[in-house]
């Protein structure tokens, strides 16, 4: 049986000489034609979450939508297929992008395309940085006949939704729905692979620990939040979280938001923007409740 996890990490006061290398870069790869949202999202809450650079890598149709976005993230043109996705081409790129980052956050509102699955699959077996890979990233993963021969230790977080969990296991989601538990604790196939299954009371397990989050409300089933906690769970790795803390940090602070935003806008009326506006008010409402830090990589 796993060890249940309740205390939640927090990040340590920034030194006051600070510099924006001194918190992480990330690449997040994300977007395609019709849902540049996705990457906007995924780029702003990197960001948000404090991560010293973002870029987002997108396909190049889409690239001056993203860059309109938010001023505060650089962007990347990515080789694009005739469909407005990512084109095979899109790996090397990817490849030469992601060795001079801490982090990669990949899959937001990438589509299905045959370049997808090149790019995510390449990044899989290629990238030794931790890995949070999210939404059709996971579709790919799925897809693909074999596990992908990942560097040994190099960390990976999984972010499905009960839907796409489904497909890693071939089970339903209502499958899914009834054993969350068991088949999240089974799931993970190496120590370094962290799994997010999201949904009420959102698990995080690698098998050995689980934590589950007590965060977040029904407001929060709208389109674009889960591109939100990818972008957060990102930018707390980078700035040092072990992989297991900065999920559980991660979806602690995403419902945190989700609940603030609640508070003063409603359930009915919750978008994913919302989660943006509000999560510095969860990070400041967090780091006052005295948790203390831990898992910090040295």
């Amino acid at each position: 049986m796993p060890t249940n996890v309740t205390n939640i990490p927090t990040l340590p006061p920034r030194p006051k000489e600070s510099n924006k290398g001194d918190f992480g870069r990330v690449l997040v790869v994300a977007g395609s034609r019709g849902m540049s949202g996705a990457a906007v999202l995924a780029g702003s809450a990197t960001l948000r979450g404090g991560a010293g650079l973002v870029e987002v890598a997108c396909p190049s149709e889409v690239q001056p939508i993203v860059a309109a976005g938010n001023p505060c993230y650089m962007t990347m043109p990515l080789p694009a297929d005739p469909n407005g996705g990512l084109a095979p081409e899109a790996l090397e790129s990817v490849l030469t992008q992601a060795r001079l980052c801490d982090v990669v956050a990949l899959g937001p509102g990438l589509g299905k395309g045959e370049g997808v699955k090149v790019v995510v699959q390449g990044v899989l077996e290629k990238v030794k940085q931790p890995v949070v890979l999210d939404a059709d990233g996971l579709n790919a993963l799925a897809a693909m006949p074999a596990w992908p021969d990942r560097p040994a230790d190099a960390p990976l977080i999984l972010t499905p939704h009960p839907g796409e969990f489904g497909r890693l296991v071939e089970k339903s989601a209502s499958a899914v729905q009834a054993a969350r538990e068991s088949l999240a604790v089974q799931f993970p196939q190496a120590p370094h692979i962290i799994l997010v299954l999201k949904g009420h009371r959102t698990l995080v397990t690698d098998g050995r620990r689980l934590y589950t989050n007590e965060t977040g409300n029904p407001g929060m089933a709208t389109g674009g939040t889960g591109d939100v906690l990818t972008g957060l769970i990102a930018a707390l790795l980078a700035q040092g979280l072990q992989p297991f803390e900065a999920a559980q940090l991660g979806v602690y602070l995403h419902g945190l938001a989700g609940d603030l935003a609640r508070d003063e806008r409603g359930e009915i009326c919750l978008i994913a923007t919302d989660l943006l506006a509000f999560l510095p008010a969860a990070f400041m409402k967090h780091a006052k409740s005295g948790q203390r830090s831990f898992g910090f990589r040295g």
